[in-house]
């Protein structure tokens, strides 16, 4: 299955990216993609008012969502926000076979409290894992912060997941970017799993904000850690190929997932 990372600046706008998020996807499918994946938040920059912009998942949002699978035939997974009951919002990563059906929405279940941020002040937690059928493959959500919690990869795998796919709006700052690459390849190695993670860069045409947007660095990373996709900082669309092959290839050579000790440490 080819995958696309798509690895776009975010505006305030919801029209600005929904337009960015056709542009990119019109590129993944003439690179042949099957399935492309968008980076958290790519509805509203964090930053941005987010309860103004949040909507239901069929909202004007979602729908030009579904209309861009549909009208290229490419499966999507994109990060959004929907309307909590508290008053909060969800961060929520929805997904989109290529007739434009919604198949999947993960609401993230690890929220940003670290590092001078909290997202729990606007951001309500989801509690759900979410492993959904795309381009015939089954796939496990994660959202940015839960990379660095190698339980929910676990459970997702433990689940059946081929490939896991990471939206992101990684921000910079001491270590930080060396902590996402070692992450990502971690998950993928941990697991001999197929780890597709799809980063924001920072939009020029945005005013400053002292939020977390992103570093790019979006990558295709395969079950033995090899980095086959490294987008690096700056926007752009870029393909790769998930081999559930060599997935099974790996997993025969190395049964790290058989030799789990679920006697000991329960299921996941």
């Amino acid at each position: 299955m080819r995958v696309a990372l798509c690895q776009l600046p975010v505006s305030p706008d919801p029209v600005i990216n929904l337009e960015r998020v056709r542009g990119a996807l019109d590129r993944a499918a003439g690179q042949g993609a099957e399935l492309a994946v968008f980076p958290e938040a790519t509805q509203a920059r964090f930053g941005t008012d987010l309860q103004a912009v949040a909507e239901p998942l069929d909202g004007p949002f979602g729908a030009g969502l579904a209309a861009a699978a549909r009208d290229t035939g490419v499966s999507l997974v994109a990060g959004v926000f929907e309307p909590a009951p508290d008053g909060r919002v969800y961060n929520t990563a929805v997904g989109y076979g290529p007739a434009g059906q919604r198949v999947a929405a993960y609401r993230k279940i690890h929220l940003f409290d670290s590092l001078g941020e909290t997202e729990s002040k606007v951001v309500a937690p989801g509690t759900e894992p979410v492993l959904a059928e795309l381009a015939g493959l089954r796939v496990g959500v994660l959202t940015c912060y839960d990379i660095r919690f190698p339980e929910l990869a676990r459970a997702l795998v433990a689940r059946g997941a081929d490939l896991l796919v990471v939206p992101a709006a990684w921000a910079a700052g001491l270590f930080k970017e060396e902590h996402w690459v070692t992450l990502v390849r971690a998950r993928a190695i941990e697991n001999t799993v197929w780890v597709a993670a799809a980063g924001q860069v920072p939009d020029p045409d945005s005013p400053p904000t002292r939020a977390p947007t992103g570093i790019g660095r979006s990558m295709l990373v395969d079950p033995m850690g090899t980095v086959r996709l490294d987008l690096g900082s700056f926007p752009g669309v870029g393909c790769g190929d998930v081999d559930v092959a060599l997935t099974a290839q790996v997993r025969d050579r190395l049964p790290c997932l058989e030799h789990r000790r679920e006697d000991v440490f329960g299921r996941y």
